[in-house]
């Protein structure tokens, strides 16, 4: 590892509500190395239930007077920040999560464009001037609709962009007029941590934001306590839906789940762009994306050719440290992940699917960039999330065909297809169940004023900094009776 520091981080609550903490300590450490890179503070039931007391009650009254001009200037200072400390946030990412630092420190770029971008939904949430003239029971009225703040938003979030995926939950949320309670992930806290720190440097009243660091059975508050007004989840399907069942009546929610993520290669696509677009594609993050490449189907006139050159490539990926600026691919977040991506490899290869290459653990948490062909519905690889890197292919004879498979799956989220014929480009964004079909791009493409987010099992809701801002908003109309009219 080229950093080897502990550094000590000390949870919000503690500063935010006064009150010392009554757990012990969490050990962050790189799934990578396993050397410790970071400490944070354990939170229990106690602290949590303060930290809903403090977004309930003055956070919530705090931020709803909070004038918008003042809650985008915080929300700017705070970028600017962020800004100035790129490549400490990027070495941390790289530490705790295990995302290769190239990458990395294209995450930390995005994180200050989704707080800029935050900045900019405080502003812009504007309301509605309707006209009550439709009918003779309006005709001496005047209306008009307002946004106000939710109130008290929960949130929890994944590992997998641990910096950018906190703006994006907590920018949003404080753009509404929000107070926020955040729970990161709890292999990878510490940006979350650093970006609360500068939050508070940049002027937020520390009672409008909350992070806490704990176990699962201390965690499930976050989404159980009943001065929740709006819950953001970003995680597995297994436990977002269970959390659904159990949010408080009256409150809203938005899940953000992973999927199958296909991609559909017709014989007029430029195969050596596609290739190149589906390596990144496939293997960013060694695959721990939520709209990371799963199931790639080719047409069969091309389907051998295409992995003759693409086989190589998959091969050609660097995997290793993640603090090395060369490495392309760095380790799964746990040895557990390693283990299932793995067992579900294998099993496909015992059931026929044909290895191209890969499927092997490697050391340090990493698996070699697989890929795998003839693989058919029924097999784990192909029939859930695998969130790990491997790419399973499957030949089609036309695009009915591969648009029938691509949305044979419990799963919508992201897609794409590989075309130069106009025609067949709009016939798949049109008939591909998902929320965004990229053409002529792969399917994890995203930037952050997108509308992001999942259909059926893949979630509720819909991210991207001003939907998501609007998600976390209300709307009120207000009538005035006009007795000169």
């Amino acid at each position: 590892m080229t950093n080897n520091t502990t550094t000590k981080v000390i949870t919000y609550p503690a500063q935010l509500v006064g009150a010392p903490q009554a757990g012990g300590s969490i050990e962050v450490r790189s799934p990578y190395s396993g050397e410790v890179v970071g400490i944070v503070e354990e939170a229990d039931e106690k602290t949590v239930e303060q930290a809903f007391a403090v977004a309930a009650g003055p956070g919530r009254n705090i931020m709803r007077a909070m004038p918008a001009y003042q809650r985008a200037e915080i929300l700017e200072k705070t970028a600017a920040l962020v800004q100035a400390n790129l490549e400490d946030y990027a070495m941390t990412i790289a530490l705790e999560g295990g995302k290769p630092l190239t990458d990395a420190r294209v995450e930390s770029v995005r994180a200050v464009n989704t707080l800029r971008l935050s900045a900019e939904a405080a502003l812009s949430l504007d309301g509605q001037q309707p006209s009550m003239q439709r009918s003779a029971a309006g005709a001496a009225k005047m209306s008009f609709i307002i946004r106000e703040p939710i109130g008290v938003v929960s949130s929890i979030s994944a590992f997998n962009h641990p910096l950018n995926l906190s703006a994006h939950l907590i920018g949003p949320a404080l753009a509404g007029g929000n107070s926020i309670v955040l729970k990161p992930a709890a292999a990878t806290p510490l940006c979350s941590m650093k970006l609360g720190q500068h939050f508070l440097q940049a002027g937020l009243p520390p009672e409008a934001l909350s992070i806490i660091n704990c176990d699962p059975p201390v965690a499930e508050k976050c989404a159980t306590d009943k001065r929740i007004n709006f819950l953001n989840f970003i995680g597995s399907e297994k436990i977002g839906w269970m959390l659904r069942g159990k949010l408080p009546d009256g409150a809203r929610i938005m899940l953000e789940h992973g999927g199958t993520a296909p991609a559909i290669v017709e014989p007029d696509a430029d195969l050596l762009a596609a290739a190149a677009s589906l390596l990144k594609g496939g293997y960013y993050h060694a695959g721990q994306v939520c709209v990371s490449l799963q199931r790639l189907y080719l047409h069969r006139g091309i389907h051998d050719k295409f992995l003759e050159m693409f086989t190589p490539m998959v091969k050609a990926v660097k995997t290793g440290d993640p603090t090395l600026p060369e490495t392309e691919a760095g380790p799964l977040i746990r040895t557990s992940a390693l283990q299932k991506v793995d067992e579900s490899v294998k099993a496909a290869v015992a059931a026929g699917a044909r290895l191209l290459t890969g499927g092997e653990t490697l050391e340090h948490n990493c698996y070699a960039p697989t890929l795998l062909a003839d693989v058919r519905p029924g097999m784990n690889i192909y029939d859930h999330e695998v969130f790990g890197p491997v790419v399973a292919v499957m030949a089609y004879d036309n695009l009915d065909d591969a648009l029938k498979l691509a949305n044979d799956t419990p799963y919508a989220f992201q897609s794409s297809i590989y075309t130069k014929d106009i025609n067949n480009a709009l016939k798949a964004a049109l008939e591909l169940n998902s929320t965004a079909v990229m053409i002529n791009d792969h399917p994890a493409y995203r930037v952050d004023w997108m509308p992001f987010g999942g259909r059926k099992v893949s979630g509720i809701g819909m991210g991207g900094v001003r939907y998501a801002a609007e998600e976390m908003t209300e709307l009120k109309i207000i009538n005035i009776n006009n007795p000169y009219q």
